[in-house]
C-alpha cells in the first residue's frame, strides 16, 4: 500500500477502490478480439451487475451513516442537558466538533402518528428465513378480498415460471396488508403448507404491518373528487407500497412491484435482470423499467433508489393514486416548465423505459376496492393458455355436472377446449369409461385456469374401477361402496396427479367424485391419462 493511498480520506479510498474494480475490466474489454464477442457481453453484464450491487452497498452505507448521525444528535442533546456520563461527554467533545444543530425534516414531519408507537415502523408479523443479497426481490402486496383471492394461484404461477437458477437468486415478499393478526397468520400458514420447499429455503417471506403504522384513515382529506371510500383505498395502498419497499430495499439489487392477481411469462426473472444489466452496461440513466403496461404491475427499480419512491409515496399518500405519483416523480426529475409536452415526454421515456412484449398480465376481475370490477388486460402480454391438450386413451365420458355453454367434458377430454361446470354438488361424478381395459401409467387433472383460478375442484377424489375390483375387500378405507378404489385427490392448488399400481389390475373406468358443495363453478383445464403399454 503506497503512502499516497494511505494519505487519502476513507471515503476517497473507497471511491478509488470502486473505480478500479469497475474501470480495469473496461480496459480489458477494449483489448479483446472480435472473436470473443460473446465473452465480452458476459463480462459487460458482470460489470453491470457489480456496479448495481456497489450502488446498493453504498446506499446501505449511507443508511448506516444516517443512523450514526441521528444517534450522535441525540447524544448531543443529552450532553447539553447534562444527562450524560462524563467519559462519554469527553469523547463527544473530541469527535463531534463539526456537528451542527441543523436537523433535516424527516417522515415524522409528514406522518407524526409514527411517534406515538415505537413499533409503528416494525412488521407485526414476520415469517422469514433471512434470505438476502439476491438479484431480484418481488414485492407482492395482498389484502382480504370479499369475492375471491388470487394469491395462491399467483404465487404458484410465479414459481412455475422460474427455473432453479432464477429461484435461487430471487426473493418473494408477500406483504399481507391487514392488521388482523389471526387472518395474517391464517394466510401465512396457507403459504407455508402449499409451498413448503420455497418456505423452508427462504424463497418466500411473509410480513404484515403494525396497526399503528396507519394514520386515522377516517380523517383523510377527500381529494380528486373521489368518494371517501376510494380515497381511503388508494391512500392505504400508497402506505402499503411504501412499507413493503422499505422492508425490501436491503434485501437485493433490484425490486419489482407486483400484485396478487397476475400471471408471468416463463423465465421472466432472467429477462428482467438481463434487460436491466444491459441498460447499466451502456450507461443509460433509467429510473424505472416497465414490464407491464397496466397500473403499477411489473415496475422494476434499483433497490438503491427506492428511498425516492418511499418518501414520495408517504408525503403524498393522501393526494393521488400510486401510479400517478410515480408519473409525477419522474416528471419532476426531467420535465422543464419552459419546454413543451413533447420534450417532457421524450425526457420521461429515457427514465421510464418500457419493455415489450409485456412479461405480466392482470387476471383479477374483482378489485380489492369493494364493489369495483376491473377487466383490464395488457394487450402486449399476448394470448393466455387456458387449457392443455393431450392425446388420451379412447373413452366415453359422462357427468351430472351441467356444462357452461360449449365447454363440455367431451371437448376437454379430446383436447379441444376446457370443461366448465356449474356448481358441483356432493356425489357428482366425472366418469371416463375406456373402450377396453388398460393399465394406467400416470394421470394428471388440473382444475381452474389463469382467468378463473378459483374455479377448481375442491374435496374431490380420483377413483378407478378395475377388472380386480370385485375380488377386493370392501371394508378397506380405500374402497368405495360401489367397488371403486380411491387412488388420489385434488390438492389445495386444484391439481390431482399420480400413478396407478399395476397390482390393482386393468382399469375399466376412472372417475372423479365430488364430496362437498362448491361455491364456485369448476374448470378442468387439463386431462392427461397415460396408458402403460406392455414392454
Amino acid at each position: 500500500m503506497t503512502p499516497h493511498f494511505v494519505a487519502l480520506t476513507p471515503m476517497r479510498r473507497r471511491c478509488l477502490i470502486i473505480l478500479s474494480i469497475v474501470l480495469i475490466p473496461c480496459v480489458i474489454l477494449n483489448l479483446l478480439p472480435p472473436s470473443e464477442l460473446h465473452e465480452e457481453t458476459i463480462l459487460q453484464n458482470n460489470i453491470a451487475e457489480l456496479q448495481a450491487k456497489l450502488e446498493h452497498l453504498h446506499t446501505k452505507y449511507v443508511t448506516s451513516q444516517e443512523e450514526i448521525s441521528l444517534l450522535s444528535h441525540q447524544l448531543l442533546q443529552l450532553m447539553e442537558n447534562n444527562h450524560i456520563l462524563p467519559d462519554l461527554q469527553f469523547l463527544l467533545n473530541n469527535t463531534t466538533s463539526n456537528v451542527t444543530n441543523i436537523k433535516l425534516p424527516s417522515i415524522y414531519n409528514f406522518l407524526p402518528h409514527f411517534l406515538n408507537d415505537p413499533n409503528s415502523l416494525r412488521p407485526a408479523f414476520v415469517q422469514s428465513k433471512g434470505r438476502t443479497g439476491v438479484s431480484v426481490v418481488l414485492g407482492v402486496p395482498t389484502v382480504k378480498r370479499e369475492v375471491q383471492s388470487y394469491l395462491m394461484a399467483t404465487l404458484k404461477n410465479l414459481l412455475d415460471r422460474m427455473n432453479p437458477v432464477e429461484t435461487a437468486d430471487t426473493l418473494i415478499i408477500v406483504f399481507i396488508a391487514e392488521t388482523d393478526l389471526e387472518y395474517v397468520t391464517y394466510v401465512a400458514k396457507q403459504i407455508e403448507v402449499q409451498f413448503p420447499t420455497e418456505f423452508e429455503t427462504g424463497v418466500i417471506e411473509v410480513i404484515s404491518p403494525s396497526p399503528s403504522y396507519y394514520p386515522d384513515l377516517s380523517k383523510l382529506r377527500d381529494t380528486l373528487g373521489d368518494d371517501h371510500q376510494r380515497v381511503v383505498w388508494r391512500s392505504k395502498q400508497n402506505l402499503d407500497f411504501a412499507f413493503l419497499m422499505s422492508y425490501a430495499q436491503t434485501k437485493g439489487t433490484f425490486y419489482v412491484q407486483l400484485e396478487d392477481d397476475i400471471l408471468a411469462k416463463k423465465n421472466f426473472i432472467t429477462t428482467m435482470k438481463s434487460f436491466a444489466l444491459k441498460k447499466i452496461a451502456t450507461k443509460e440513466n433509467w429510473f424505472v423499467l416497465d414490464f407491464c403496461q397496466l397500473g403499477f404491475i411489473g415496475k422494476l427499480f434499483k433497490c438503491a433508489e427506492l428511498p425516492w419512491l418511499i418518501q414520495f409515496f408517504l408525503m403524498f399518500h393522501n393526494d393521488k393514486p400510486v401510479d400517478w405519483l410515480l408519473d409525477h416523480l419522474v416528471s419532476t426529475k426531467v420535465c422543464s416548465l419552459d419546454k413543451d409536452s413533447k420534450h417532457c415526454k421524450r425526457a420521461k421515456a429515457e427514465l421510464w423505459v418500457h419493455y415489450k412484449p409485456s412479461l405480466f398480465q392482470h387476471i383479477g376481475t374483482h378489485s380489492s376496492l369493494k364493489g369495483k370490477v376491473q377487466k383490464l388486460k395488457d394487450k402486449q402480454f399476448g394470448k393466455i393458455t387456458l387449457y392443455y391438450a393431450h392425446e388420451n386413451p379412447e373413452a366415453t365420458v359422462e357427468t351430472q355436472i351441467k356444462p357452461y355453454k360449449q365447454y363440455t367434458l367431451q371437448k376437454a377430454y379430446k383436447g379441444e377446449s376446457f370443461f366448465w361446470g356449474l356448481l358441483p354438488q356432493p356425489g357428482d361424478h366425472l366418469k371416463f369409461k375406456f373402450s377396453h381395459p388398460i393399465f394406467i401409467k400416470r394421470y394428471l387433472f388440473r382444475s381452474g385456469n389463469p382467468e378463473h383460478p378459483s374455479d377448481r375442484f375442491y374435496n374431490t377424489t380420483v377413483e378407478v374401477f378395475t377388472d380386480l375390483s370385485a375380488s377386493l375387500n370392501r371394508n378397506s378405507n380405500d374402497i368405495t361402496e360401489d367397488g371403486y378404489i380411491i387412488i388420489g385427490k385434488f390438492d389445495a392448488l386444484g391439481i390431482a396427479q399420480g400413478t396407478v399400481d399395476r397390482k390393482l389390475g386393468k382399469v375399466l373406468i376412472l372417475r372423479l367424485t365430488v364430496h362437498s358443495e362448491s361455491e364456485n363453478w369448476a374448470i378442468l383445464s387439463e386431462i392427461h391419462i397415460v396408458e402403460d403399454h406392455p414392454s
